[in-house]
């Protein structure tokens, strides 16, 4: 069984920023594999199902960014599942906007979600998915780009960026973290969306 987590804030006010991008792919699994996001419990929105038979559970935490590491906490001890059964997905500043960046372990970079998450498993041994939001403008403050909306131009890349993810999950699942390393850790060409 896997654990998909994609993290964001959950106030309408949030929706659509780059910083709820976890959210989005979340709602892209459920859509692509038919499932439904309706179960609240764990202090997230959550939706059991199958990808490729295997048995996933999908959940946005609704802690807020920055104590998301509460909701994984109760969904990996009501599971009993290993921290690797787990993939988080979250935005990444330092990736170009759509680019993916697959990892099996690491630190949280700074990252405050990833903080929490390290910090309530006890582990920085997950894998996760770090989706590119693009870089942040000179003088700009963090929190205002973060909390910032993707122009036009942007939410193109977003679309077609949110099904890579989508299938980079599929992959890490059916064919192992090797195998979607390997698939997704390279640049993605969106030069000819339209």
């Amino acid at each position: 069984m896997y654990i998909i987590v994609g993290l964001g804030n959950p106030s309408r006010e949030y929706f659509g920023t780059r910083h709820n991008i976890g959210f989005d792919v979340i709602t892209r699994i459920a859509d692509d594999y038919n499932i439904t996001m309706n179960i609240k419990k764990h202090k997230a929105l959550c939706g059991a199902g199958y990808i490729n038979g295997e048995k996933v559970f999908l959940a946005q935490p609704q802690t807020y960014m920055n104590l998301s590491g509460e909701s994984v906490r109760e969904i990996v001890d009501f599971f009993k599942v290993e921290s690797t059964q787990v993939i988080i997905i979250y935005d990444d500043i330092s990736l170009e906007v759509g680019q993916l960046r697959l990892r099996a372990r690491g630190s949280a970079g700074g990252h405050n979600g990833i903080k929490s998450i390290i910090k309530h498993l006890g582990t920085e041994e997950f894998p996760r998915i770090k989706f590119g939001v693009g870089n942040k403008p000179e003088g700009w403050d963090l929190a205002d780009y973060v909390l910032g909306r993707f122009s036009k131009n942007e939410e193109i890349i977003i679309r077609a960026a949110l099904k890579n993810a989508s299938d980079a999950c599929r992959d890490i699942i059916a064919e192992g973290m090797d195998f979607a390393m390997n698939q997704y850790n390279k640049k993605i060409d969106y030069s000819n969306l339209k």
